[in-house]
């Protein structure tokens, strides 16, 4: 009798494994059509917002930053800009082939090779600072995907980028409830100061940091905040490895 009690008993276990398997993947799904349902939005109601953006961030950068005593900034800055706003138009696409993104970034280099000047590294640093802004932004509406998706050995794994990339946003527990309440819904101000316990400068502060390491944007002017495709990644990342150390941790 008891052997067959204990019996039931594992069987009823194995059930609720899946049972939790089955809601877990579920709610993931769910996730990622409420991500991509919200990029979507994004993408078509706001890429002319976001194209002009990158434009306005396009021109600023340059007229600040580029070496303003030398003889080839006449030529140099419309160049820079032409490749730049044609760039930053890929934006309403979409989807953008990665081989595209690469061979711009060849392009980058190859018209550095045949400048003269060592001081043409402080334009060209400028240039593409800004070239990658404009592609991390394509990467976190889903339009454009690396192809380096492999996992990366761990002994190469860059230190410093993981730290303050990825560990350093989410180490602050009001930062990784933002993160956590933004996986399922965009969210406003407002109601992230309730959910957070966080006012003013305090909740600007942890949303400034999220948003600055690409975890989170607004969709515009001081509308809601949602997750990036970085974010998402990063918080389905978390979530599985949780769930792999919950046995060890019992």
């Amino acid at each position: 009798m008891s052997e067959k009690s204990d019996s039931e008993i594992d069987d009823v276990k194995v059930k609720l494994d899946e049972i939790h398997r089955d809601i877990r993947t579920f709610i993931e799904d769910s996730n990622r059509q409420h991500l991509e349902s919200i990029l979507a939005f994004v993408r078509s109601d706001y890429s002319n917002v976001l194209e002009k953006h990158l434009i306005a961030d396009t021109e600023i950068g340059l007229s600040k930053n580029m070496v303003k005593k030398c003889d080839r900034l006449d030529q140099c800055r419309p160049v820079f800009t032409n490749l730049l706003k044609k760039n930053a138009s890929l934006i309403k696409e979409p989807s953008v082939d990665s081989d595209l993104i690469d061979n711009k970034r060849i392009e980058l280099k190859t018209l550095r090779e045949g400048m003269p000047y060592k001081k043409c590294d402080v334009c060209f640093s400028e240039v593409s600072d800004l070239f990658e802004k404009q592609a991390n932004l394509m990467q976190s509406l889903r339009i454009y995907d690396t192809k380096n998706d492999s996992k990366q050995d761990i002994s190469q794994i860059p230190s410093q980028s993981v730290i303050y990339d990825v560990l350093d946003p989410l180490c602050h527990p009001k930062r990784f409830e933002i993160l956590k309440a933004v996986s399922a819904q965009s969210m406003s101000f407002s109601f992230l100061s309730k959910l957070t316990g966080l006012r003013g400068g305090n909740l600007l502060f942890h949303l400034q940091k999220l948003s600055d390491t690409g975890m989170i944007i607004q969709q515009h002017e001081r509308g809601d905040y949602m997750i990036t495709g970085k974010g998402f990644k990063v918080m389905e990342s978390i979530s599985e490895m949780y769930s792999l150390l919950i046995p060890e941790v019992n």
